[in-house]
């Protein structure tokens, strides 16, 4: 990978160009850092105030009475978004998709467990848990490295 900066006072604004033969792993990481530096914040709401909410906060989102629900350590916020929108505009390296209704927080996971359907049984530094589904199980054992030695 080549890396060009061209300071320059006479643009208006900063401007990112990533030229590559495809879009890979490398590639992805560059754009969610980028779009993560711009994210700084989601708006929450809890009964009729606003809060502020750091997405690194942010343990999980989940669906709930078709609301997006944002759940920290100690309180859960509805959003506007729709968990698409969240999922495109996070960073793909923090947060994860665990099944249809539910993306968490990969820093904020404490530990898991696997259970005899398929499934596996997160649980978030808080102590809430939620259950990844069979389809997104291979996504976050590549997120978690799981598949990295077997142990004798």
């Amino acid at each position: 990978m080549k890396l060009f900066l061209n300071i320059d006072k006479a643009l208006k604004e900063t401007r990112v160009t990533i030229e590559g033969p495809e879009l890979d792993e490398n590639i992805q990481e560059l754009i969610d850092f980028i779009y993560g530096r711009e994210q700084q914040f989601l708006i929450g709401k809890k009964g009729e105030m606003q809060h502020i909410l750091k997405p690194d906060d942010i343990h999980y989102f989940h669906t709930e009475n078709d609301h997006i629900i944002a759940v920290t350590e100690t309180d859960s916020f509805i959003l506007k978004e729709k968990l698409y929108e969240l999922e495109a505009m996070l960073p793909s390296k923090k947060f994860i998709r665990l099944s249809k209704s539910v993306i968490a927080n990969l820093n904020q996971l404490s530990h898991f467990e696997a259970s005899f359907n398929g499934t596996l049984c997160v649980y978030f530094k808080s102590g809430k848990k939620e259950y990844v589904s069979r389809t997104y199980v291979p996504a976050i054992k590549e997120a978690l490295k799981l598949n990295r030695r077997k142990v004798e």
